[in-house]
């Protein structure tokens, strides 16, 4: 997916306020990042779970792209847990 001009939801700027993430991190994260999961029958876009990162500090932030309006909407964001994440943040445990 190409990044566009992003769109932050409420729940990614509520979830990011949290965590003190600042749209800054989430654009440099998505400069280079890694698709983990896709979600191709997503509405009104389809979605994708990617893997990112803030210096050495993984997170995850579910994407959809609008290419109609040229935008990259930032669904949700968060730092994966390793309790429920293999090593590396790319695949869930059994």
């Amino acid at each position: 997916m190409a990044i566009k001009r992003l769109v932050f939801r409420i729940h990614a700027l509520q979830r990011m306020a949290v965590h003190g993430i600042i749209p800054e991190d989430i654009h440099q994260s998505l400069e280079h990042y890694l698709v983990v999961e896709e979600y191709p029958d997503d509405n009104p876009y389809p979605s994708s779970l990617v893997l990112g990162w803030i210096g050495k500090r993984p997170l995850h932030i579910v994407i959809a792209e609008n290419n109609e309006s040229r935008e990259t909407i930032v669904i949700t964001v968060y730092e994966p847990d390793s309790i429920k994440w293999m090593p590396g943040f790319m695949r869930r445990k059994p």
